[in-house]
């Protein structure tokens, strides 16, 4: 039996009893984790310095690099978003719908935990505390493999949550740790169907798309965000400008950044050298179709390949359009069905934006960048589905449920 094998079996095994878990219980653990990584904090952050000199020497983007870091920020961050998961409503044992039949049987269908979860995603080790803490309150085990770029900071962060789980008496194959760079472990991890109830991967496109392909294992795809912002004729250009270069500029290397801007033909002229100047400023890259290329002179010509891309870095497509309708067309042809907003004056054309666009998450007046977990008051979250089976959208508690039905008789035979 592999390494691989015997800890997908363990998280089997844990899954059965956290299945029977109390809310107070499982919140008692995640206070223990919350405790565990304050105490800790200097010595995650000394352990992360190593896996960012190991990237920086390998030549890792400094986006790439800024989504490895941990500092006592954003460890404060983490340990406040344990707590909100704490303060969530428990989901498990949630009664969904109730009837009863005319043979005078009640039906109730009833929230249950999904099980043995297998987790796989790349560079950002926050994900081994935000994805631990709500599978366990969701009543899941999981299975973690990390990136390799990380792979200091999630050996010592799982180290922590399994202090965590022994000290409140809770089997420490509650959260396993494939703690191996090799990538034939994925490939092994897709075989483990036996022990495993469903694989959740985060990462790049090519990652994902091999999960798919090669998973012996139900997959719940945390999409690419090819995420667009579209300025209508009727917008107030103030908003625009801030909304585009909040949704560009704050964080681009995260999935709900905007990666495409278009503009409605009447206000390029306009719109367009004051946004521009403000993304400069910022250091990202433009790339334009031939009429925003009209406009801004130093914009790189995009090509067909840029509408479909997924920059994850300070480089924006930018294309002028004739309206609405060209705009919602656009963005449905070459989106990654993510995050995707508008900008306007027009309350129907807001409406219809909304109604007609096809993604997981749609704005009217709004930075893309509030498509998250604890933005959407659902504390932290496990991923961002693109799907449209089971869960879309950002992934809560309630998303790591399956549900059962309950039926209670009094001795009913069917005739």
């Amino acid at each position: 039996m592999t390494t691989i094998e015997t800890k997908a079996k363990s998280v089997k095994k844990a899954s059965g009893i956290l299945y029977n878990a109390t809310t107070a219980e499982k919140n008692g653990l995640l206070n223990a984790i919350a405790l565990q990584l304050e105490r800790e904090t200097e010595a995650i952050c000394k352990i992360n310095q190593k896996d960012l000199a190991a990237a920086e020497k390998a030549g890792i983007s400094e986006v790439l690099l800024d989504r490895l870091t941990l500092n006592d920020k954003r460890i404060a961050q983490m340990i406040a978003g344990v707590h909100d998961v704490v303060a969530l409503p428990d989901p498990v044992g949630e009664i969904l719908e109730r009837t009863k039949r005319p043979n005078g049987l009640t039906i109730e269908k009833v929230r249950v935990p999904l099980g043995a979860v297998g987790i796989i995603y790349e560079a950002r080790p926050n994900v081994t505390v935000d994805a631990s803490v709500l599978c366990l309150k969701a009543g899941n085990a999981v299975l973690l493999r990390g990136g390799s770029e990380a792979i200091r900071t999630n050996r010592k962060l799982v180290e922590i949550i399994k202090k965590a789980l022994k000290s409140v008496g809770l089997p420490a194959g509650c959260v396993e740790f494939i703690d191996t760079t090799d990538r034939k472990a994925v490939a092994e991890m897709l075989e483990q169907d036996r022990c495993l109830d469903i694989i959740i991967p985060r990462g790049s496109q090519q990652l994902i798309k091999y999960i798919q392909a090669n998973s012996s294992i139900p997959v719940i795809a945390h999409g690419e965000g090819n995420c667009h912002v579209y300025v209508d004729s009727s917008a107030n250009l103030r908003q625009a400008e801030e909304i585009v270069v909040n949704a560009k500029v704050q964080r681009p290397s995260v999935c709900n950044a905007a990666e495409k801007l278009l503009v409605h033909e009447r206000i390029a002229k306009t719109f367009l050298p004051r946004v521009a100047e403000k993304l400069r400023s910022a250091n990202v890259e433009l790339r334009g179709d031939r009429y925003a290329r009209a406009i801004l002179h130093d914009a790189v010509q995009a090509n067909e390949g840029d509408w479909y891309r997924e920059y994850l870095d300070l480089v924006i497509g930018i294309k002028v359009v004739k309206g609405l309708d060209e705009a919602i067309e656009h963005i449905n042809r070459y989106g990654s069905h993510h995050s995707d907003a508008i900008v306007t004056g027009s309350k129907s054309n807001g409406e219809k934006f909304l109604r007609e666009v096809d993604s997981a998450a749609v704005y009217v007046n709004a930075s893309t960048r509030f498509t998250d977990g604890f933005e959407f008051g659902l504390g932290a979250e496990i991923g961002i589905s693109t799907q449209k089976l089971h869960a879309r959208g950002p992934m809560g508690l309630a998303e790591l449920t399956s549900m059962k039905f309950v039926v209670r008789g009094n001795g009913q035979v069917r005739k």
